[in-house]
């Protein structure tokens, strides 16, 4: 790794802080009293994910990307410039961006550059500086600290700028599987859950820090840039390099950012019955099984929305649409307002995906931990769409899917209300979960339990909730004390009972 300025630096811990924040106390009546923000924002999961000491409100990426030449190796070149509106939330000496695997040209503090220089000693004060404190694979971290002169004040907004780019691979999540800007052929398929968008742009890499973002993304003429949101502005083409310019007003999880690129038609805007813009883009290559897999689907998508909204809420967003891309990642990802797919896209597939827009997009696990939120309701909403097209009702999909393991199976072993990073998207976290909502529903009734649902939406919107939170809705709704229910569903380490009863 090309650190700034050239530097080396040993693996520390930034400003005597760990993960979950720093340990002195904001301002007081006497004065400010600065500290480091954290470099972490405390989920167990990934600790180094995300950043304490600010909100992020609005992230401006522009950037270059030219892909690999035909035939050569799976390495692209991306340029950047990452234009960041924070608000400090605490008096801040210090604070880190994540950003992995790219070399920093520039960075600026509300106009004033922040110069490349050694992490400074204890006690020692520089004008300002910016410099990797910690990149470390194995661990996992990746720590860009910046360090502005002035300090910043709590409530101060704070713009930041940051001049980057280097070379683009194929990165991996803790599992092993490609995620983040993952170079293609004929461009990058950019699918980031949980924390690979430091892979392409400066951030704060979890979603308790949601802000809106607007696009630039210039790519060699012929190919397509498609990321979230509308597109703001015509592309334009200049010098054989052609921009294209997205805007997502609304607020995104950093890991549902895409910008991918490749060989895509950008389909004529549809419309579901109130309204709601469906923008697609297909790659031209796909099979022509393939295709008529994908245009049967996509077809639908209004007809999901439509079918969502009875039960949920209005859809949440500016747009929906899809990205689908004939070079593979092996997933489909809910990338904010659309979609990515491989290969081809599914109707179980994308009655899934838009059911994450209300369940994972709109309200976001405030922990991995509870990763079921998102997984579990996006396939029992799938279990709903089937039973609204004519397939197998709710009823027949729990029970196929309880029948489907013996109760000595294994398959009960993982706690799904608490995965571990490497468990998150294991069958258990997509199924059983859609089975706890299922169990849920009939032990609440459906007027409770669809009340219950849309409160769960209503309170949590443009934020984050906890297992512990979505309970709490659903107590509320029913007046039950629901603590057994989630703790066999949820922790226990066995196949729950066939028929539940409130003791």
């Amino acid at each position: 790794m090309k650190l700034v300025g050239g530097l080396t630096v040993a693996l520390a811990v930034i400003g005597g802080l760990g993960a979950t924040g720093a340990v002195a106390a904001p301002g007081t009546a006497a004065g400010p009293r600065y500290t480091a923000g954290a470099p972490g924002a405390g989920d167990a999961y990934f600790p180094y994910a995300g950043n304490g000491g600010y909100d992020v409100q609005h992230y401006d990426l522009d950037v270059t990307y030219t892909p690999p030449a035909a035939g050569a190796p799976l390495v692209g070149r991306l340029d950047g410039t990452a234009t960041i509106d924070l608000v400090a939330t605490r008096d801040l000496d210090r604070f880190n961006l994540d950003l992995r695997d790219m070399e920093v040209e520039s960075v600026t503090v509300n106009g004033k550059p922040a110069a490349s220089v050694a992490p400074p000693a204890a006690g020692v004060e520089v004008e300002g500086a910016a410099y990797w404190h910690v990149q470390d694979d194995e661990e996992r971290i990746w720590e860009l600290t910046v360090q502005p002169r002035p300090k910043v004040k709590a409530g101060q907004h704070v713009q930041v700028v940051v001049e980057y780019g280097g070379a683009t691979t194929r990165p991996e999540d803790i599992e092993g599987a490609l995620y983040g800007w993952v170079t293609m052929a004929d461009g990058a398929m950019v699918v980031s859950e949980p924390e690979g968008s430091m892979t392409w742009y400066p951030v704060s890499d979890h979603q308790t820090d949601k802000a809106s973002y607007s696009f630039a993304i210039t790519v060699p003429e012929g190919k397509v840039a498609v990321a979230n949101g509308v597109q703001s502005k015509a592309p334009v083409t200049e010098n054989g390099r052609t921009t294209w310019y997205w805007d997502a007003p609304d607020a995104q999880a950093s890991y549902l950012t895409t910008a991918s690129v490749g060989d895509f038609a950008i389909r004529p805007t549809t419309f579901s019955q109130r309204g709601v813009p469906i923008i697609d883009a297909v790659d031209a290559n796909l099979t022509p099984a393939r295709l008529a897999t994908t245009n049967a689907s996509l077809a639908r998508q209004a007809e999901m929305i439509d079918f969502y909204e009875q039960y949920f809420d209005d859809y949440p967003f500016v747009a929906y649409g899809s990205i689908v891309d004939d070079d593979t990642v092996g997933y489909a990802l809910e990338t904010q307002t659309r979609p990515v797919y491989s290969r081809q896209a599914s109707e179980g597939t994308v009655a899934h995906e838009l059911a994450h827009q209300w369940f994972g997009n709109a309200v976001s696990p405030e922990r991995w931990q509870d990763i079921w939120l998102n997984e579990g309701w996006a396939t029992y909403a799938s279990w709903m769409w089937d039973e609204e097209d004519g397939g197998a009702t709710v009823q027949e999909s729990y029970n196929d899917w309880y029948a489907s393991e013996a109760a000595d199976s294994e398959y009960w072993n993982l706690q799904i209300g608490d995965p571990g990073p490497l468990g998150l998207f294991q069958d258990p976290v997509y199924d059983r979960g859609a089975g706890t909502l299922h169990a849920l529903r009939l032990e609440l009734g459906d007027e409770e339990f669809f009340a219950g649902t849309r409160l769960w939406l209503e309170r949590y919107d443009d934020s984050t909730g906890t297992a512990d939170d979505f309970q709490a809705v659903f107590e509320e709704v029913s007046g039950e004390n629901l603590d057994a229910f989630f703790q066999i569903w949820l922790y226990e380490q066995a196949k729950p009972p066939a028929t539940w009863t409130l003791p």
